[in-house]
């Protein structure tokens, strides 16, 4: 078995040591180990010893049966989006805060292995968000990396002015939002910068996207779901020549006459989940979903 591993730079002294554990049972089990070059210079700095790897690799120059992502929800998008339509399995350890795409502790890792090997978890495949920019000078992808695992937000760029939002489905106008903005997020964001808006949460593997508004101008405007089957057009009016796009979190400024074109990306994200780990048991640890702090 050959295992890519991802991480964030920075690691406290206590994470060191479960990685390290982590790499030294992988080892043990015949494991062939590829390291990401970022993640293996980063903790040869923090430790003074090089990792325990068969193999360091950059860019997207790797193959793999598994990938490992260490660190938080963060670093398994940036490791989602190097994995991209080779649809390799990811699974998460938490060294971060919240973590819901990352929902081991890396503590639990070492013993994980074993489970791993065997091929005793399973796989849920995950929906992206391809966005491409049309019209003006943006042709093609609206970044160097067009796809977006959590969600795609259209924002008000330099100034205290509100935008608006038009969108349009399969070419059928649904409603210009006027505010600060729109999320169009997956399921699997759902609990992301959607939720912080008051959008609902959604199961991961539903087939839907959402659409909150940021901050909207009018009471009668709602997060609205819809099947990610849509091709979702959207363009903006606003007193400035520009607008931002983020997508994940990575952002970009757009001229005006740059119109999107949001729709299902032609690959998934797959995620791994151990017979003991569930969406339901995620809320209910990370936001203490349906736990009465009321007394008996």
């Amino acid at each position: 078995m050959k295992i890519a591993i991802f991480g964030k730079r920075r690691q406290s002294t206590e994470d060191v040591i479960h990685i390290t554990s982590l790499l030294e049972r992988l080892s043990s089990k015949g494991v062939f180990i590829c390291i990401d070059r970022n993640f293996f210079d980063a903790m040869h700095r923090l430790t003074g010893t090089p990792l325990n790897a068969d193999d360091v690799f950059e860019d997207d120059d790797f193959c793999a049966d598994i990938c490992i992502s260490i660190g938080g929800d963060g670093t398994f998008l940036r490791t989602a989006r190097r994995v991209a339509a080779k649809e390799i399995p990811i699974i998460g350890f938490n060294t971060g805060h919240l973590g819901f795409l990352t929902e081991h502790s890396i503590s639990e890792a070492p013993d994980l292995v074993v489970k791993l090997i065997n091929g005793d978890y399973t796989v849920e495949s995950r929906s992206l968000l391809e966005g491409k920019g049309i019209g003006g000078k943006v042709k093609a992808g609206v970044s160097g990396w067009g796809f977006a695992l959590n969600e795609i937000a259209i924002l008000r760029q330099d100034t205290a002015s509100m935008i608006t939002v038009n969108a349009m489905l399969d070419g059928m106008p649904v409603a210009s939002y006027q505010g600060d903005g729109l999320i169009v997020s997956t399921p699997t964001g759902s609990t992301a910068y959607n939720l912080s808006v008051g959008g609902p949460i959604v199961q991961p593997t539903a087939p839907c996207w959402v659409l909150s508004p940021i901050a909207p101008h009018s009471l009668t405007m709602r997060p609205l779901v819809v099947a990610d089957s849509h091709v979702i057009d959207i363009s903006v009016e606003s007193r400035t020549d520009t607008y931002r796009v983020t997508l994940d979190g990575r952002s970009l400024i757009l001229p005006i006459d740059v119109r999107l074109r949001l729709r299902r990306a032609s690959f998934v994200t797959k995620v791994i989940h151990t017979d003991d780990h569930n969406f339901i048991d995620t809320l209910r640890t990370k936001l203490l979903w349906g736990i009465s702090k009321r007394g008996e």
